[in-house]
C-alpha cells in the first residue's frame, strides 16, 4: 500500500499560535515521515484563515524536495478555478524537474465561499473552470505545450519552458467527492481523492461508480482512489479515545466553520449537491453527529485498533492509497510526533507488506 502524509498548516484549535510554528511544526514532521519509510509528502491549498493556509502548495514542495530528497511531494490540493492553467503547468514542470520526477500533481475546484470571494471568482463557475483547466494540464505535462478555447481558458498554443522531462503517467490526482467530481477524474484518469469523514459503506457506491466510468472512458483497471484521513495514533488503549474525540472532534468544528456546512448557500450554488446533503445532514446530526461520523470513517486508536480498521475498510472498497495526517485540531506537537513516530513503527509496515485485495470491488 502506498501511504504518504498530509500537511494542513493549521493554528484551529490552539491558543496564540504564529504561523511560523505552525510552518515549523509541520516541516520537522515531514522530515521525520520521509525517513520513517512514508511515500509522499502531500499538502493542501487553503488561503487567509486559521483553518489551513498554504497560499502555494506548489512553492512548499519546491522546498521539500530539496530538504526529503528521497520522497515523492504531492498537491492535494491545487485549486484551479483560482489559478492560471499555464502557470499550474509551467510550476508543475518545473518541480517535477528539480525533484527527478517525484511530483505528484493533485487538483480540486474548490469548496470555501470565502475563499472564492476572496479571488473574486464564482463559486457556480468552480466545475466548468476546472473542466476546462484540468485536461488542458494534464495535456501539456505530457506533450510539452498547452493551449485552450474554452469558455473561461483562451489560450494560445504556447511551449512549457523548462519541457516536461518525465511523464506524469499513474502521478495524477484529482479531489473528487461529488458525482461530477468523480466522474471528472475518471475522465482524466486521475487518482481520485477523498477524505475521512463519513462511515465507509456511504463512499462504497461512488467509489465503485467511479472505477467503471474509468474502464468506461480509459478501457483499462483503474488507479487506486487516495483516502485523506486525520489520525491520532497512541499507546494507552484507556486514553487513546478521548485524545482522538478531542482532537478530530476540534478539526470536525474547523471544517463545519471554514466550508459553513450549517448555513445555506450550498442550495442556489451550481454544481455542489453533495455538499449540499452533508449540509443537510450536519444540520441535522449538528457537530456533535458530525465527529461520531467522523471517528467511524478515520483511523484514531493504538497501532493495533488502527490495523483491524484498515483491514475492514479494504473489505469494504478494495485496495487504496492512503494519506495521512497527525497535526490538526489543536493535537499538542509531543502527540503528533507521537503518533506520527508508532504509526512508522507499527503501521507502516504492516500496511507496506499487504498484497492486493482479491477482489477490488466496493460492497
Amino acid at each position: 500500500m502506498d501511504v504518504g502524509m498530509m500537511m494542513v498548516f493549521t493554528s484551529y484549535g490552539w491558543e496564540s499560535c504564529p504561523d511560523s510554528r505552525v510552518w515549523d511544526e509541520e516541516i520537522r514532521l515531514a522530515r521525520i515521515a520521509a525517513d520513517s519509510g512514508f511515500d509522499c509528502l502531500w499538502s493542501a491549498e487553503h488561503h487567509f484563515n486559521d483553518y489551513s493556509f498554504v497560499p502555494d502548495n506548489l512553492a512548499l514542495m519546491t522546498h521539500l524536495t530539496a530538504l526529503c530528497p528521497n520522497i515523492d511531494v504531492g498537491t492535494a490540493a491545487v485549486i484551479l478555478p483560482w489559478h492560471d492553467p499555464l502557470r499550474v503547468a509551467e510550476n508543475a514542470a518545473v518541480v517535477d524537474m528539480l525533484s527527478k520526477g517525484r511530483l505528484r500533481l493533485g487538483m480540486g475546484r474548490g469548496l470555501a465561499r470565502r475563499e472564492f470571494n476572496a479571488f473574486r471568482i464564482s463559486m457556480d463557475e468552480s466545475r466548468g473552470r476546472f473542466d476546462e483547466a484540468a485536461p488542458m494540464i494534464v495535456e501539456a505535462l505530457r506533450t510539452g505545450f498547452i493551449e485552450g478555447d474554452g469558455k473561461y481558458y483562451k489560450q494560445p498554443r504556447v511551449e512549457l519552458r523548462p519541457r516536461p522531462q518525465h511523464s506524469f503517467e499513474g502521478r495524477i490526482y484529482a479531489v473528487a467527492s461529488s458525482e461530477d467530481s468523480v466522474d471528472s477524474a475518471a475522465k482524466l484518469g486521475a487518482h481520485p481523492v477523498m477524505f475521512a469523514d463519513r462511515p465507509w459503506e456511504m463512499r462504497a457506491p461512488v467509489i465503485e461508480h467511479g472505477r467503471a466510468l474509468h474502464r468506461k472512458y480509459h478501457g483499462t483497471e483503474p488507479p487506486h482512489v487516495m483516502l485523506t484521513e486525520f489520525c491520532v495514533c497512541g499507546p494507552n488503549a484507556a486514553t487513546i479515545e478521548d485524545e482522538a474525540r478531542q482532537y478530530q472532534g476540534k478539526f470536525v468544528e474547523s471544517n463545519f466553520h471554514h466550508y459553513e456546512f450549517l448555513g445555506e448557500h450550498f442550495k442556489t450554488v451550481k454544481g455542489y449537491d453533495a455538499y449540499q446533503q452533508k449540509a443537510e445532514i450536519a444540520r441535522k446530526g449538528g457537530l456533535e453527529g458530525a465527529v461520531v461520523g467522523f471517528m467511524q470513517a478515520a483511523s484514531w486508536g493504538t497501532p493495533d485498533k488502527i490495523l483491524r480498521g484498515i483491514e475492514a475498510r479494504r473489505k469494504i472498497l478494495g485496495d487504496f492509497e492512503m494519506n495521512v495526517a497527525f497535526r490538526f485540531g489543536g493535537t499538542p506537537y509531543e502527540v503528533s510526533e507521537r503518533g506520527l513516530k508508532l504509526f512508522a513503527k507499527e503501521v507502516l509496515p504492516v500496511l507496506k507488506s499487504w498484497g492486493p485485495v482479491d477482489t477490488a470491488k466496493a460492497a
